[in-house]
């Protein structure tokens, strides 16, 4: 089981730059995933940014590519999500999820991932 802890999350005004984190328990293997969802009022679940162990890839919604950076600390099953030019439509809970089994096809599908963290609000104010 692993668990995931997220912090970072709060009230930004639009343009502003936050960054949120997100450190696992465990990395159960290689293929390993780590990456964030974001659900807005009144919205579904949505795909933000996942970053892979193996390899380093990374890949970003549309939405927030050239705005939003996911990296790893080194040696450490931890995740971050660099978020700038924030925005009013950027306001969501935003979810870590893990995997350690999801395939690169599936990456962008919550359903692929096992473990959540307990989400943290992100507010951004125009």
């Amino acid at each position: 089981q692993v668990q995931l802890a997220e912090s970072g999350g709060r009230l930004v005004q639009a343009g502003d730059s936050l960054r949120l984190s997100c450190a696992a328990s465990a990395r159960p293997s290689s293929r390993f995933a780590m990456g964030w969802f974001r659900q807005g009022p009144g919205e579904e679940r949505e795909f933000v940014a996942v970053f892979k162990f193996d390899g380093g890839a990374t890949y970003y919604a549309d939405s927030v590519k050239g705005r939003f950076t996911i990296s790893r600390e080194s040696a450490k099953n931890t995740v971050y999500l660099q978020m700038n030019s924030l925005k009013s439509e950027d306001t969501a809970v935003y979810s870590c999820a893990a995997s350690s089994t999801v395939i690169t096809s599936q990456l962008k599908n919550p359903g692929a991932y096992a473990y959540w963290g307990q989400g943290t609000q992100v507010t951004v104010s125009s």
